[in-house]
C-alpha cells in the first residue's frame, strides 16, 4: 500500500496561536535596557542578511519571556536551519547552549519550539557534537518521558540525528534512553493496518511517534552494545509488528533498524522465529520503494549465514525479485541497492536448492553482464564475484560462466587492489580451473601468474585463497612444471609463506606445495629453499585442516634426494603417527600417504614401529577408503619387509656364529 502516508503532525505549536500572546506580553518582554542591548543590524557584503537576522532572534530569545522565546523560535523555523550560515550564526552567539537549556524548562511550548529547532539543526555534524558535549542527550532522554506526543516525536527525530555520532550513542545507552525509545514503538497492529484517512488525531500522533522512535533506534543500533541492549528490552517483537504495517514511512525505519542489527546471531534467530522473513520478502516486491528494497536485501545478506533463513527466503519466493532487480537495473545508478541485492544473492547461493532456482533464472549470465561494466562499484563487483564463487561449484555453471565470457573479466579483476574483490576471485578461478576449456583461457590470459602474485598481498584471506586456487591451476595446466619455474621468485615466495602465523594460510600453502612438489625439478628447487625444515616445524600443530595438507606436502616432498631421511632425523615421524588418532578421515588419508613415503627409509620404519604405528595401519586397512587402504598397506609392507630383512640378517649372523664354534 505504497500510496498511504502517515498524516504529518505540526512540528511546533501553531505560530498564530502564539503571536497573540506574544503581542500581549511584548511591552514587558522588550522594554527598557534589554531592547537597547540588542545591536542594530549591520549588513556586511561578505555575510548574507540571514546571518544577522538569526543572531538578532537569538538575542531576543535570551532577553524575552516565555512567550517571546516561543515566537522567536517559531521565527527561526522560517530559515533554512540546515544551511551552514544559519548554523554558524547560532553557534557564534552561543545559541546552542540556549536551545539545550530550554529543554530543561517546564513550559511545554518552549520545549516544543526548542526541540523543533534542534531537530533541524542537528542534521549538521558539528551541532551533533556540540549538543552531545553540552549534555543534550541526557535532556533529550528525559523529555522522552513527557506525555506530550508532539514533544516525543520531535525529541526522537533529534535523537535520530544526534545519535549518528558515537559518543551520543554511548551517552544515550548509559542514561537509559533505549528502553524509552522502545516503549514508543508500542502501537496496535490493527492501527498500522488501518487506512490513514480513518485515523483519529490521537492515532496520527501515536503512529508518528512510533515512526520517529524507529528512526532514532536506527541510529542508535550502529553500536553493538546498543544492539544487545535493544534485544534485552524486547525490541524485536515491536519491530516485527511495525514491518507488517501498510504505511511505508513506518516500515522503512523499522526494516532499516532490523538490517542494522541482523548481523547479530540472536537477531537472526528472532527474525526466523518471529516470522519476519515473509514480511521482508514481501517488501522486496515493492518496486516503487528502492530504499526499502535495499534494507530488505541487506537484512537477507546479513542473515545469509543462517541456512534455515536461506531456505525460508526461497520458500517465500524471494529469489525471483532479487534477480529481476539486477536484470532491470541497466542504468546501475543506485549503487547501495546494487550492493545489497548482489550481497543477498551471494549469501543465498550457499544453499544448493537456491542455486537450482537461480539457474532457472539464468543468474550467472546476469552476474557476468555486471562484470563487463567497467564503471561498476567495487563493493558490487566483490559481491558479484562472491556469488559466482558459489555458482561455479557446479559443473554446468562453470560451462555457463565460460559461455558468457566471464573468465577474461575475472582475470582482469586480478589487477584490482580492492581486498574484498581479491579475496573472492581466486575462489571462482579455483573452481573454473577444473574445467579444461576454462583452464586454457586462464593460461592464455596469464591468470596463473596473477594468482601467484596475490601471495604477496597483505591480506591473510587473499593469501589463503590464492594458494588454494593454485592447486587446480598447477594440476590442470598444460605444462605446469615449466610454467611454475617461469615465475621469477615464485617458488621461494611459496616456501617463505610456510613461516606464516595463520593456520588457514599455512594449510592452503601446504596444499599448493604438495601440488608443486609433484614436479621433480620444482621439488629440487623448493628443497634448496629449505622446505623440509619448515614443514617439520609445522608438524606439532593441532589444527585439523593444517594437519591434512601438511601430511600431503610431506608425502610428496619425500621424493627428492635425502628429504625422506631428513624428515625422520628432524623428528617428524612420531607426531605424524599421532595424526592417525584423529577423527577426521581426510587427515587419516594424507597421513597414511606421508607415512608410506617416509617408510621407504629404514630408520623411519624403525621410528614408526616404536611409535606404535602398526595398530593404526591395521585399522586403516579395513577402511572402505581405497587411497587410505593402499597407503596403509604400502607402509605396513615396507615395515614388514625391513623386519624380514632384519630377521634374515639375524639368522645368517647366528648361523655364522655356529659355524665358527
Amino acid at each position: 500500500m505504497g500510496d498511504k502516508k502517515v498524516i504529518d503532525v505540526p512540528k511546533v505549536v501553531l505560530r498564530e496561536v502564539i503571536v497573540k500572546e506574544y503581542e500581549d506580553n511584548a511591552d514587558s518582554s522588550f522594554s527598557g535596557s534589554d531592547a537597547d542591548d540588542i545591536e542594530p543590524y549591520k549588513p556586511r557584503a561578505e555575510i548574507p542578511p540571514e546571518y544577522w537576522h538569526i543572531q538578532k532572534l537569538m538575542k531576543f530569545i535570551k532577553t524575552g519571556n516565555q512567550s517571546a522565546t516561543v515566537v522567536c523560535l517559531c521565527c527561526l523555523r522560517d530559515y533554512d536551519l540546515t544551511n551552514e550560515i544559519s548554523v554558524l550564526a547560532i553557534q557564534e552567539i552561543g545559541g546552542l547552549e540556549i536551545l539545550v537549556n530550554l529543554l530543561e524548562t517546564k513550559d511545554l511550548k518552549c520545549k516544543l519550539a526548542a526541540s523543533a529547532v534542534l531537530s533541524e539543526l542537528s542534521t549538521n555534524t558539528d551541532v551533533r557534537k556540540c549538543v552531545t558535549d553540552l549534555g543534550g542527550v541526557e535532556l533529550l532522554v528525559r523529555n522522552l518521558s513527557e506525555p506530550a506526543r508532539e514533544l516525543q516525536e520531535l525529541v526522537s527525530e533529534t535523537v535520530y540525528n544526534v545519535a549518528q555520532i558515537r559518543k551520543a550513542r554511548k551517552n544515550l545507552r548509559k542514561c537509559g534512553g533505549i528502553p524509552k525509545l522502545i516503549d514508543l514503538l508500542d502501537v496496535k497492529e490493527s492501527l498500522l493496518k488501518m487506512a490513514s484517512e480513518d485515523w483519529g488525531e490521537y492515532d496520527v500522533e501515536q503512529v508518528n511517534v512510533a515512526r520517529a522512535a524507529a528512526r532514532a533506534l536506527w541510529s542508535v543500533s550502529k553500536s553493538n552494545k546498543n544492539i544487545h541492549e535493544m534485544l534485552k528490552f524486547g525490541v524485536i517483537t515491536l519491530l516485527a509488528r511495525l514491518i507488517r504495517s501498510d504505511h511505508m514511512d513506518v516500515v522503512v525505519p523499522a526494516v532499516a533498524t532490523i538490517s542494522q542489527c541482523a548481523h547479530n546471531p540472536h537477531y537472526q534467530l528472532a527474525i526466523q522465529t518471529e516470522g519476519m522473513v515473509k514480511d521482508i520478502v514481501r517488501h522486496v516486491f515493492r518496486e516503487d520503494q528502492p530504499e526499502l528494497i535495499g534494507y530488505c536485501a541487506t537484512t537477507i545478506y546479513k542473515c545469509g549465514v543462517n541456512a534455515l533463513i536461506r531456505d525460508m527466503v526461497r520458500q517465500c519466493g524471494g529469489l525471483d525479485p532479487l534477480v529481476k532487480i539486477l536484470r532491470d537495473m541497466t542504468a546501475r545508478e543506485d549503487k547501495e541497492l546494487m550492493t545489497a541485492v548482489t550481497g543477498a544473492i551471494w549469501k543465498l547461493a550457499k544453499t544448493v536448492e537456491n542455486v537450482h532456482r537461480f539457474d532457472v533464472l539464468k543468474t550467472v549470465d546476469v552476474l557476468v553482464s555486471m562484470l563487463a561494466n567497467v564503471d561498476e562499484d567495487e563493493d558490487v563487483l566483490s559481491n558479484v564475484v562472491g556469488a559466482l564463487s558459489e555458482f561455479v561449484k557446479f559443473e554446468h555453471n562453470r560451462e555457463a560462466l565460460l559461455r558468457a565470457g566471464g573468465i577474461p573479466h575475472l582475470v582482469n579483476l586480478l589487477n584490482y587492489t580492492y581486498t574484498p574483490i581479491l579475496e573472492n576471485i581466486p575462489l571462482v578461478l579455483r573452481e573454473s580451473a577444473q574445467h579444461p576449456e576454462s583452464m586454457r583461457v586462464i593460461e592464455e590470459l596469464d591468470g596463473v601468474r596473477l594468482i601467484w602474485s596475490l601471495l604477496r598481498n597483505d591480506s591473510l584471506e587473499v593469501q589463503a585463497n590464492a594458494a588454494s586456487a593454485l592447486v587446480p591451476c598447477v594440476r590442470y595446466a598444460t605444462d605446469s612444471g615449466e610454467m611454475v619455474r617461469c615465475f621469477v621468485g615464485g617458488l621461494e615466495l611459496i616456501v617463505n609463506l610456510l613461516a606464516s602465523t595463520d593456520n588457514h594460510v599455512l594449510a592452503c600453502v601446504c596444499a599448493a606445495v604438495a601440488q608443486v612438489a609433484q614436479d621433480i625439478q620444482n621439488l629440487a628447487i623448493i628443497t634448496d629453499h629449505g622446505v623440509v625444515p619448515m614443514l617439520v616445524n609445522l608438524v606439532p600443530t593441532e589444527d585439523v585442516e593444517l594437519r591434512e595438507h601438511l601430511s600431503s606436502a610431506i608425502a610428496y616432498c619425500c621424493a627428492w634426494g635425502s628429504n625422506c631421511k631428513m624428515f625422520g632425523r628432524l623428528g617428524a615421524i612420531t607426531p605424524l603417527v599421532q595424526y592417525m588418532a584423529d577423527d577426521d578421515p581426510n587427515v587419516h588419508r594424507t597421513t597414511a600417504l606421508a607415512l608410506y613415503h617416509l617408510s621407504k627409509n629404514a630408520f623411519n620404519c624403525i621410528t614408526m614401529h616404536e611409535s606404535g604405528v602398526v595398530q593404526f595401519l591395521l585399522r586403516a586397512i579395513s577402511s572402505t577408503d581405497h587411497p587410505l587402504q593402499e597407503a596403509a598397506a604400502g607402509c605396513l609392507a615396507n615395515i614388514r619387509r625391513l623386519a624380514l630383512k632384519a630377521e634374515t640378517v639375524h639368522l645368517i649372523r647366528d648361523q655364522d656364529n655356529d659355524d665358527d664354534d
